[in-house]
């Protein structure tokens, strides 16, 4: 086993850090300090896509001939540390993330040459028409319906949870197409355009505050069936591939490496560090390098042609469940800090409707103001893309026949 990077890596590694030093501007890094939610603002998501696309890097898992690099899993895990520790922004995963892989694994030559370029210059910006009021982690409950009617299906029902629905031109959608069989059957993974009439976005305020997610209405929606990803009724093959690369498809480790590394300095400054939180901190530094090297073995299963299988819900569950006592620990940090409501010190996920003046005065010093934002934010990621409760059950159930 190597357990250290080559001449080779390591002259990538220095040119990702020079690139990073070259491109990742003050103003983008300060942002990614105060962000108090997983998904950067449009604009800035945006602004840094730019820039790497222009580099070649926006979609490095991409084959290259759609815009992706020919990388090694080294390469891959260097690029994450490095975009980790130098504060880059994220990018919206709903386009590069999601819709990408599934054009490029079931989408059609035609939808491929359209879409793919789109999703990287930013015309396309998207969102993820998955669950519904009575269909959250069981999914294949979905009702929204999609009736044949010549060329188009209508579209009918209502999805929720849309992050960023309010801002997206176009959502990856999955429908009901029949009712026939087993639940799963007679699902479609349909591409709606948001601006068409009888789509209707209502917010959600989270209890952070911020505006990210919607409930997202369809009333008589015309959508053309050069729109289906794959074939008619059968989108729960590709909502089942998305879902993986959804949970664990991505390095958790790298960011909550910063993030803890970010804690510890903070609970320094703040007067805070104590032996009993330090201990804490060292227990969760630890728990994050386990989670690293299991994310190092899929990256090579990948790396062989693999999917995340089983183990994308092993690393949903961790990810997310150490992400959270994160925010518990940078609670204890900030002590009675965490009581004023002050986003706009911060940089949210989304608009703030509620947020006090803009002018008003700082309390404590500034890395302190994200912590109960983000704690509250936090809270969702134990339940989206699956709740771990489900997770659970799918590992009980196929890894270990209970």
């Amino acid at each position: 086993m190597q357990l250290r990077y080559d001449e080779f890596e390591d002259r990538f590694r220095e040119e990702v850090r020079d690139f990073l030093t070259e491109k990742l501007a003050p103003d983008l890094r300060s942002y990614t300090a105060k962000m108090t939610s997983v998904y950067a603002s449009k604009e800035v998501a945006l602004a840094w896509q730019a820039i790497l696309v222009e580099k070649g890097w926006a979609a490095p898992s991409w084959p290259v001939e759609y815009g992706g690099c020919d990388w090694s899993i080294a390469q891959h895990y260097i690029f994450d540390v490095e975009l980790a520790q130098a504060g880059a922004p994220p990018l919206s995963p709903m386009g590069i993330g999601m819709c990408g892989p599934a054009l490029i694994g079931y989408g059609s030559d035609q939808q491929k040459d359209y879409f793919l370029p789109r999703i990287l210059s930013g015309a396309d910006f998207w969102s993820q028409g998955y669950s519904e009021p009575h269909a959250g982690s069981d999914l294949a409950a979905l009702s929204m319906s999609a009736v044949e009617d010549d060329d188009d299906f209508v579209c009918n029902g209502s999805k929720i949870w849309t992050t960023h629905a309010h801002e997206s031109n176009m959502m990856f959608c999955l429908v009901r197409t029949s009712s026939d069989g087993k639940p799963q059957q007679g699902i479609t993974f349909l591409l709606i355009d948001m601006t068409s009439p009888g789509v209707r976005v209502d917010p959600l305020i989270m209890t952070s505050g911020e505006h990210i997610q919607n409930a997202v209405f369809f009333d008589d929606v015309r959508v053309s069936k050069s729109n289906v990803i794959g074939e008619v009724d059968k989108g729960w093959t590709v909502a089942k591939y998305l879902l993986e690369f959804e949970r664990g498809g991505s390095s958790y480790g790298p960011k909550l490496a910063q993030r803890l590394n970010a804690l510890r300095r903070l609970a320094f400054e703040a007067g805070a560090m104590n032996p009993s939180l330090q201990s804490r901190l060292s227990a969760a530094e630890i728990d994050i390098s386990v989670l690293e090297a299991a994310e190092l073995v899929m990256m090579a299963e990948l790396a062989g042609g693999g999917s995340p299988g089983l183990k994308a819900s092993m690393m949903k569950v961790r990810g997310t469940e150490l992400s959270q006592h994160l925010t518990e620990l940078g609670l204890e940090i900030a002590g009675h800090y965490v009581q004023p409501f002050q986003p706009q010190h911060t940089h949210p996920g989304g608009a703030v409707p509620n947020a006090p003046a803009s002018d008003q005065a700082l309390a404590g010093q500034e890395g302190l103001a994200p912590i109960s934002s983000r704690y509250f934010n936090d809270r969702a990621g134990s339940i989206y893309a699956g709740s771990n409760e489900i997770q659970r059950n799918i590992l009980a159930k196929a890894a270990l026949n209970l």
